[in-house]
């Protein structure tokens, strides 16, 4: 009897060094205790942004949404209304990081495409919860924290994978 052997390109070894880099960083984060529930640094959209810059689109969605997945696995969140969340986030996210793909990273940086991607993953994770789970529109009344929290991660954020792209960039 003869198996079936299959062969991993170059591309798929890269992605699962970057997936799992993006899974231990939202590893670590779950771990770090929030004031406010959902608010999060997001420290795995630093490993998509380096991915962005560094191999397109198409590798950075693959990434974020095996570290959705992946993560959510690993953290016992698979199915629960915390990775529906989580998922949508990065769904949105990654939309929004979609639209921005025809704008040269000249004019608009890591900074400013994290920053989108944070704005596009909190409100995307508000109108999923207001939808599903909390079906009253005071929770829009959180919505400038949580705005003002992605605000300053998305920034954050955007300067750290500015940063190792150019310390990494010879």
């Amino acid at each position: 009897m003869t198996g079936i052997e299959v062969v991993p390109s170059a591309r798929d070894c890269r992605l699962a060094r970057y997936a799992a880099a993006a899974i231990a960083a939202s590893l670590v984060e779950a771990a770090i205790p929030s004031p406010l529930p959902g608010v999060k640094p997001g420290l795995a959209n630093i490993v998509i942004l380096i991915v962005l810059a560094r191999h397109g689109w198409h590798d950075a969605a693959w990434v974020s949404l095996l570290r959705v997945i992946a993560g959510s696995l690993l953290a016992g969140q698979f199915l629960a209304p915390g990775f529906f969340l989580s998922a949508t986030g990065a769904l949105l996210s990654l939309v929004v990081l979609a639209a921005l793909q025809p704008v040269s990273w000249r004019w608009l940086g890591p900074v400013g495409r994290s920053v989108a991607a944070a704005f596009a993953h909190i409100g995307g994770q508000l109108l999923l919860a207001r939808l599903w789970l909390v079906p009253h529109d005071g929770l829009f009344n959180l919505a400038p924290v949580f705005f003002a929290a992605a605000l300053l991660f998305g920034i954050v954020n955007g300067v750290v994978a500015e940063r190792l792209l150019r310390d990494n960039a010879a």
